[in-house]
């Protein structure tokens, strides 16, 4: 196992513990800070060179999940929401901006019936969250629409990145029923930030594939 892989492991697991026993320790708090860093040195260590538009791209984009993960302790309230919105909107604009020239082999060309799925589900997260969204409801809107892009547009560069995508929508649509509709799961924090984080490393994981594909060199 790579040094960077191994650490990716060790502090999503030391942080999906602490979620299940303590949410709101300061051990769950560190590690999240650092997820999005060694996902990103995950990525450097298994392609040559970090050049290619699609690895700037995704590195750039793993900088503004970052950002959406670690903004929001320096705030409270609506202001903590909208920095974390702001943080992760970035993100899925970068994602679909580094997706978009494989937008030919995604489901909006292939099989465009697909598209219903991800409209529905986002649709019924808004509906459900728009009696208590108040002003948020535009920035909310416009997040659900660059995260559907982003997903959709995913689904180009194959299986592993369209379920990266559609986990990534899922972990959003339980951050946002529990802010907003009051529906929450059993350890809830747990299950929001298993499906962000392996939506993310799946995402990365496709972005290796498709790289690697392009060049004879291994890591």
């Amino acid at each position: 196992m790579r040094p960077a892989a191994a650490a990716l492991l060790v502090v999503s697991g030391i942080h999906l513990g602490a979620q299940l026993v303590e949410p709101d320790s300061v051990v769950a708090a560190v590690t999240q800070v650092l997820l999005m860093p060694a996902l990103a040195g995950l990525l450097v260590s298994a392609v040559r060179s970090t050049r290619p538009r699609l690895v700037r791209l995704t590195l750039v984009a793993l900088g503004f999940s970052w950002l959406g993960d670690t903004l929001p302790r320096l705030a409270s309230g609506d202001a903590a929401f909208l920095l974390m919105l702001g943080g992760f909107l970035l993100a899925q604009l970068t994602y679909a901006l580094a997706f978009l020239p494989w937008w030919r082999a995604s489901i909006v060309r292939r099989r465009p019936i697909l598209l219903l799925p991800y409209a529905a589900g986002l649709a019924r997260v808004v509906a459900a969250s728009h009696a208590r969204a108040g002003s948020l409801l535009v920035p909310l809107v416009c997040y659900a629409l660059a995260l559907g892009t982003m997903a959709v547009l995913a689904t180009g560069l194959g299986w592993v990145a369209g379920l990266g995508g559609a986990l990534f929508v899922l972990s959003d649509a339980l951050i946002a029923l529990r802010s907003f509709a009051e529906t929450a799961l059993p350890a809830h924090g747990f299950w929001v930030m298993l499906t962000y984080l392996t939506g993310q490393t799946l995402l990365v994981e496709a972005v290796i594939r498709v790289q690697r594909a392009r060049s004879p060199w291994r890591r």
